[in-house]
């Protein structure tokens, strides 16, 4: 009888090896190493396994292909029936593919996934929950449908891995739900479920069964105190694509991000609202982010910002005060900390103004994190707006990065962003002036300003 093998496997990056380690040399983290306990197959175990996937291997006929053999059309598709998910995935389910979805406890994955399958009345699914009694997912689901007629879903309550793959057998869904991957657990793994051991083991599995059968999964995970997915760091490469849903338990709104997408796009953002009824998908966001009365505040300014496909105007407040301590603070919530730091330091160097003893807040609107690089000349426009307790007038917005030496840098897809600030009802728009060229603006009635450094920017916006 063979023995079982003894890893250990960092929690954060995936790196094996044979005993423990204090540093693990991939990562340079410390005390990351878990025990994991591999269950030794015997020879003929380990024969059978192979034999059958030689079988199956015959039977597809693989053989090895030229390139030019190989066909280059995309992949079919499942439609989610919901415009968001949908862009977030790169245009819908790809078949035999497995998604984790993460979020924080609370924050609505379960409610987003069964909000989904409920519209989806042409597909066979299985939901495979593991934390809630199906009591609790029929109210739940009466909430968010009040129709009953929902024959296509059915619901089973199970966290046994090997039960699990006899009922996907008997039910043949087209598409899986396992809700959630740290409540499941297998036979061959003496762990108890939650565990690195189980996580992997369990995730393994089923991405074995959704590649060979061709039936997508949908993972849901949770998310540890460090804001990262729990387990280890070896489940976000099995799976094809990470989707994070994001936002605070006290606001409405809920940002589904990709952090990974073997099938499309990571840059792609999708924004819900929060109902009684369950999420509505917010197909303008800009009108949402953007404070309707804004007309006498300081520290405010507008910029056109761009996640993904999709333009937005995002709301920058800032907040510049003079220092309670001896230490000035610098705070971000939305936007990158050293980026801020950066824009401080040449609106001081380039411009002339004096923030080494104010403490300087600055808060995207709506929950959002912002990554484009055009929210800079928002962010200086809202510090010095602060600065100087004079509120920006009501109409202007603005699109532009900002290079060490004070200059106006240009920023890509200049026409959406126009174009959606001339949506939203805005006479003004401060753009870089290396971006007008080649650029069509007489179909726009929006007025534009063109400027070369951050001092023409707040020339214009302040006299």
């Amino acid at each position: 009888m063979a023995k079982d093998k003894t890893v250990y496997v960092c929690s954060n990056c995936g790196q094996e090896s044979a005993k423990w380690i204090g540093k693990c040399p991939s990562c340079g983290q410390w005390n990351t190493f878990k025990e994991l306990r591999v269950s030794a197959d015997t020879g003929s175990q380990a024969a059978h396994h192979a034999a059958t996937s030689i079988r199956q291997t015959l039977e597809k006929g693989s053989r090895p292909l030229h390139l030019c053999e190989i066909s280059a059309h995309d992949e079919p598709r499942i439609d989610m029936h919901d415009a968001e998910l949908n862009r977030v995935l790169g245009g819908g389910l790809v078949p035999g593919s497995i998604i984790l979805l993460g979020g924080e406890p609370g924050i609505g994955k379960s409610t987003l996934t069964l909000q989904t399958i409920l519209n989806m009345p042409e597909r066979r699914i299985l939901y495979v929950s593991g934390e809630e009694s199906a009591h609790q997912l029929k109210m739940r689901a009466l909430r968010i449908s009040p129709t009953d007629e929902h024959d296509n879903c059915q619901i089973l309550c199970e966290t046994s891995l090997e039960s699990i793959f006899g009922h996907i057998k008997e039910v043949k869904p087209e598409l899986v739900i396992i809700d959630s991957i740290q409540t499941i657990s297998t036979e061959e793994v003496d762990s108890s479920p939650g565990s690195i051991t189980q996580v992997r083991e369990c995730a393994s599995s089923l991405l074995r069964f959704s590649k060979t059968s061709g039936i997508p999964v949908i993972l849901i995970g949770h998310i540890n105190k460090e804001g990262t997915l729990a387990g280890p760091k070896i489940l976000e490469h099995i799976v094809d694509t990470v989707i994070q849903f994001e936002g605070d338990q006290h606001n409405m709104y809920r940002i589904l991000r990709s952090i990974k997408n073997r099938f499309g796009s990571t840059s792609e953002l999708g924004i819900y609202e929060m109902q009684q009824n369950g999420l509505r998908q917010v197909s303008n966001p800009s009108e949402l982010l953007l404070t309707q009365d804004r007309d006498g505040l300081s520290g405010i300014a507008i910029s056109s910002a761009i996640e993904g496909v999709r333009p937005f105007l995002v709301e920058t407040q800032a907040l510049v005060s003079t220092a309670a301590y001896g230490t000035p603070q610098r705070t971000a919530t939305g936007f990158d900390q050293r980026r801020l730091n950066m824009l401080l330091a040449v609106l001081e160097k380039r411009v002339g103004f004096k923030l080494i003893q104010k403490d300087v807040f600055i808060n995207i609107a709506g929950g959002l994190r912002v990554t484009d690089m055009a929210m800079d000349l928002s962010v200086i426009a809202a510090v010095l707006s602060s600065n100087v307790d004079t509120a920006i007038e009501a109409g202007w917005c603005m699109a532009g990065e900002v290079g060490l030496s004070g200059e106006v840098r240009p920023v890509s897809r200049i026409e959406q962003r126009v174009a959606e600030a001339e949506k939203l009802g805005f006479q003004h728009i401060i753009v870089p002036k290396y971006n007008l060229q080649g650029f069509h603006h007489s179909k726009f009635k929006i007025e534009l300003h063109p400027v070369r450094k951050v001092e023409e920017a707040l020339r214009l916006l302040f006299g």
